[in-house]
């Protein structure tokens, strides 16, 4: 049974998926039911590999019992553990926000759980090719989602995610060639050892990096590859940006990171120094750009959009820096950044539905009309800037720490000031909820739909502020299950 779970994870979505399709013919109130059903088994099949994982190492599955490396290969190890249980931890949450704020479609319903899907296919699998396939799966049923707003801008905003979207998957697919020319193998493993034979100063080798990183870096949304994202997650209905914001970008970073560890591994920056700068220089970059662009934006949802830029150059730059302090700080923001921007954006849909603010200037004052929601929100971006004990505060300072024993000092002097830039917009936001005086009318705030919040969306939004301040306690746990991966990831 264990050794199945990798595969069960892939495939229960997918079935769960065609069922509310089927019950259109009868009914359009299935959808919700059979997709909580299914991430809920979702989640506890991923939790009980995350624990197999823990106590019995990495787990493996030849799919059609072909054995790697001309089989495909799903695994999973500490790493991909953490985050497959957090594609279901999260995806199970936002239904419980969506059971009232919608879509209630089953066609929703449909493309949530084949974004589950992909998703989790994305973090198990073990070959490159299938990568892409889930790459695209994921970005498919992402397009769909963001479209099913019923404003015109959530279509104008799918079809340009669709675009820039297409062009990523483009450049790896591309770049997954010319690591097949070079190699003749797609299996992960197989690869590493590999390209270390041809050489990582070999051109197919050195073209195989640049596309494929290259095409991760537009899924990622890092600046100047995120002109996709902002509009997609301010267009996009409010439990559609809850969703995207915590995993799509979340998921391909990881698969970044997998790509850097497990295909081209530690010795290939360390061969090729100009690789990791270049690397690491765009990450800083999105620190910075997506700060600064953060500061000027007046919309709530495009501010939050543009801080993920930020962020995740931050969680890019850790994985470079490729120390395992470093790698853990990076796991650490990847997933509490998940936890946190998703309970961000969740937040900012109840303030909305409560009060009509949807600027920064609408959020002055909203604090005594919606209190929940708004406490909610200054924790969540309180823990976002890194203030002790939230679970920021751990990923940066690991990041940090890592950044220092490796010497990479300009990187160190981004990291420290992305604090201070993080604080800019984020306290900026804090002082206008709760100092401000109102600048909308109560009358206005009870026409635009004060009644439309459930107590299922104001849970999501609180539990997501106590697992900000909360998974800090988990860190050592992260730790101990990252020990058996990284060593062999890092060549330690």
């Amino acid at each position: 049974m264990i050794e199945h779970l990798p595969v069960l994870l892939v495939v229960l979505p997918i079935v769960g998926g065609t069922v509310p399709l089927v019950a259109s013919l009868f009914t359009d109130r299935a959808g919700w039911p059979v997709a909580t059903l299914t991430v809920f088994v979702h989640a506890v099949l991923a939790g009980l590999l995350g624990w197999t994982v823990w106590t019995e190492g990495v787990v493996s599955y030849a799919v059609g019992g072909f054995a790697a490396p001309y089989g495909i290969e799903l695994v999973v190890d500490g790493l991909s553990a953490s985050v497959v249980v957090l594609v279901g931890v999260v995806a199970l949450g936002v239904l419980a926000y969506a059971r009232h704020a919608g879509p209630h479609s089953n066609a929703f319903y449909s493309q949530y759980l084949l974004l589950v899907t992909g998703l989790t296919g994305m973090t198990v699998t073990g070959d490159v090719f299938n990568l892409y396939v889930f790459l695209e799966i994921t970005g498919l049923a992402a397009y769909g989602l963001v479209a099913s707003g019923r404003e015109a801008s959530s279509a104008v905003a799918a079809l340009k995610y669709l675009i820039i979207g297409t062009v990523g998957a483009s450049l790896y697919l591309l770049g997954v060639g010319y690591a097949l020319a070079a190699t003749g193998t797609l299996n992960m493993t197989d690869l590493a050892d590999k390209l270390a034979a041809v050489g990582y100063d070999s051109t197919l080798v050195l073209t195989a990096f640049g596309l494929m990183v290259g095409g991760l870096t537009v899924k990622v949304a890092l600046f100047p590859l995120h002109t996709w994202q902002p509009d997609a997650y301010a267009n996009a209905p409010d439990s559609v940006s809850a969703f995207i914001s915590a995993l799509v970008s979340t998921v391909s970073a990881y698969a970044l990171a997998r790509l850097l560890f497990s295909v081209f591994t530690v010795e290939f920056l360390e061969a090729v120094p100009g690789a990791r700068w270049a690397l690491l220089t765009l990450a800083s970059v999105s620190i910075v750009a997506g700060s600064a662009l953060a500061v000027s934006q007046n919309s709530v949802q495009r501010m939050l959009a543009y801080s993920s830029v930020s962020q995740f150059g931050l969680v890019i730059a850790g994985f470079t820096v490729a120390t395992p302090i470093a790698v853990v700080g990076a796991t650490v923001h990847l997933l509490g950044h998940a936890v946190m921007k998703g309970g961000l954006f969740a937040a900012s849909g109840v303030i909305e539905r409560e009060t009509g603010a949807t600027t920064v200037g609408g959020y002055a004052g909203m604090a005594a009309r919606a209190p929940v929601a708004a406490g909610s929100f200054a924790v969540l971006a309180l823990a976002m800037v890194g203030v002790p004990p939230a679970v920021g505060f751990v990923g940066k300072w690991y990041i940090v720490v890592g950044a220092v024993e490796a010497g990479v000092w300009p990187v160190v002097a981004v990291l420290l000031a992305s604090t201070l830039l993080t604080l800019a917009y984020f306290a900026r936001l804090v002082e206008r909820l709760y100092f401000a005086e109102p600048t909308i009318r109560e009358e206005a705030a009870v026409a635009d739909g004060g009644a439309s919040v459930s107590t299922g969306m104001i849970a999501v939004v609180v539990v997501a502020a106590v697992l900000a301040v909360a998974l800090t306690a988990a860190v050592p746990a992260l730790e101990q299950v990252l020990e058996q991966t990284l060593p062999p990831l890092l060549n330690q």
